[in-house]
């Protein structure tokens, strides 16, 4: 996985602008039914938004961000308030939607 380049992540944050959240992180915090429904979404998108309903420390928002990017194997595009933006690409180059500049 290589990392992204700040012209990379500011692209990404553009494309995800209109995007809604797809996944949503309550008190609960990182369940195995969050970290799949995750993995679907990205393997749909590629890009998404995680909004984090009850986390509202940037520390264990960010602890959070962390585990789950190790975790679905996605890079963290950036961080917006409480909306996270990760990028994971498609494995498949004939599925893949997003062109990196």
């Amino acid at each position: 996985m290589t990392p992204l380049t700040g012209a990379q992540r500011k692209y990404l944050r553009g494309l995800a602008h209109k995007l809604n959240p797809a996944a949503f992180v309550g008190q609960k915090g990182l369940t195995p039914s969050l970290t799949d429904e995750i993995n679907m979404a990205l393997d749909a998108a590629e890009l998404i938004k995680i909004k984090f309903n009850d986390h509202k420390e940037k520390e264990v928002k960010t602890a959070l961000i962390e585990e789950i990017t190790a975790i679905t194997q996605s890079h963290l595009a950036g961080m917006v308030g409480h909306v996270a933006i990760l990028f994971r690409r498609q494995a498949d180059p004939e599925k893949q939607k997003i062109k990196l500049p």
